[in-house]
């Protein structure tokens, strides 16, 4: 598009005033730029708009045409900036997440703030810790709650609470007390590469264990549990996402001695992103939310 929204704006004082002199003044401008501007946007339109009638710039059939079709435009436009000039609680924010905290976390925290903010529209993107990361360094993504280890120096890291990580069977002969070597040979469901919760696992127990029997890797948290509630296997997993199963009896948590896997909960951003009021609100307020879900809290008021 060559018209600018300069030359729509002064197109349309001109036929407001009828005379460059007043606009000029009005607008701070020098008559000749006025003057330019509007042979400018009749060469754009390949014809002329005003018919020059006793020194007096008048809309001819072309003009009144094109008048109709801008201004309708550009008063939606003038709105649209007043809008976001004036409003800290209106736009767009692009939120990433892994797999866990997408299941378990995210939707809670997502339907209150947009309850509380209405006009702000929230996308929600998935991925393990690995691609949310990679989103957030090309800038897809705004923001990112992520878990696990997350590396780069382009990337600001705030930690906003700790996960711990479980080892669960569904057979209960296997949830007795061991330690986590008895338990290498046997089969272990476990997450894809690039997994927060599978890196801090197997980084955990990389000096107890030497040869882990990983039978079995799938995407998704709730894929793991489904496979583990009908196989003889293990799996390690965050405890926030199998609460339900191991109070209803379907899946057990194994006593591993000497075993405390935990792992920090993270907010990510890029360090060169730009903090809006609306940004900084959304921070406290996801901030807020997640660490008083983690905590176990059971009224959520982030106010």
């Amino acid at each position: 598009m060559k018209i600018t929204l300069r030359q729509m704006q002064i197109f349309l004082n001109v036929v407001k005033s009828g005379h460059l002199t007043n606009v000029a003044k009005e607008m701070n401008l020098s008559q000749s730029a006025i003057s330019m501007s509007i042979k400018e946007l009749e060469n754009i339109l390949g014809r002329p708009v005003f018919d020059r009638i006793n020194k007096k710039l008048v809309l001819n059939e072309v003009g009144r045409a094109f008048h109709k079709e801008i201004e309708p435009i550009f008063k939606k436009l003038s709105d649209i900036e007043y809008e976001f000039k004036n409003s800290e609680n209106k736009g767009m924010i692009r939120v990433g997440a892994s797999t866990t905290i997408v299941d378990y976390l995210m939707p809670s925290i997502i339907c209150s703030y947009m309850s509380s903010y209405p006009d702000v529209k929230i996308t929600l993107k998935e991925g393990n810790t690995k691609e949310i990361t990679q989103m957030i360094q090309e800038g897809s993504i705004d923001v990112a709650f992520v878990e696990g280890i997350v590396s780069g120096s382009d990337i600001i890291q705030e930690k906003i609470g700790i996960d711990e990580l479980i080892v669960v069977t569904s057979d209960a002969k296997l949830a007795e007390e061991k330690y986590i070597d008895e338990l290498a040979d046997k089969r272990w469901i476990l997450r894809e590469e690039g997994s927060g919760t599978r890196e801090v696992f197997l980084n955990y127990i990389k000096d107890k264990v030497t040869n882990l029997n990983i039978f079995f890797e799938l995407g998704h948290t709730e894929s793991i549990k489904s496979i583990l509630m009908n196989r003889e296997c293990l799996t390690c997993i965050s405890k926030i996402s199998v609460e339900n199963e191991l109070s209803e009896g379907k899946l057990y948590k194994v006593d591993v001695k000497n075993f405390e896997c935990k792992r920090d909960f993270l907010m990510i951003y890029h360090k060169d992103k730009y903090h809006s009021t609306l940004f900084e609100k959304f921070l406290f307020f996801s901030k807020k939310l997640m660490l008083q879900m983690i905590d176990g809290t059971k009224e959520i008021n982030p106010h």
